[in-house]
């Protein structure tokens, strides 16, 4: 077992938006809550926590690889519509200590799939950078006969007012 240092830096932070994996046009993957696994000189790997993963349409493989930072390997093959990809998945179920986060996510192969990011907000209906409280219950009753704000301004006029309907 080999620690990350400066000589072969490993870097494990949360994604800090939304990602997802595409295969054979459906989304398999998608999730507010992956991990990005940044090693060295390679490209990133975005983790996926397996309750954000389509895993009927995994399978569990024989193959195993070994990383003397992260520990061994297991893979999946990837099935849909007809089209496979062995050992196109891999997670790493006990990693080495310094690996601890990604124990038992997922990651994909990216020349297999489309894995990508996607602004929350426009796919989440309970998206949560809106307010506490939403603006409209701040106008509603308090329960002692007040608002909890100011009325807005109306929007119509009262009917014989100039421009009001008649």
């Amino acid at each position: 077992m080999k620690i990350p240092g400066p000589d072969h830096p490993i870097t494990v932070t949360p994604a800090g938006q939304r990602w997802r994996v595409k295969f054979q046009g459906h989304v398999i993957a998608d999730s507010g809550d992956a991990l990005i696994l940044k090693e060295a000189d390679y490209p990133p790997v975005v983790y996926f926590p397996r309750d954000d993963v389509s895993m009927e349409y995994l399978t569990r493989t024989k193959h195993a690889t070994h990383c003397p930072y992260k520990g061994d390997a297991s893979y999946y093959t990837l099935m849909m519509d007809g089209r496979f990809v062995e050992n196109g998945v891999w997670t790493y179920e006990s990693p080495y200590p310094a690996m601890g986060p990604i124990a038992g996510r997922v990651a994909f192969y990216p020349n297999e799939v489309e894995i990508y990011a996607v602004d929350d907000a426009a796919v989440n209906p309970r998206h949560v950078d809106e307010p506490p409280v939403d603006a409209t219950v701040q106008h509603t009753d308090t329960g002692d006969g007040h608002a909890q704000r100011d009325h807005w301004p109306p929007n119509v006029q009262t009917p014989g007012m100039e421009g009001g309907v008649r």
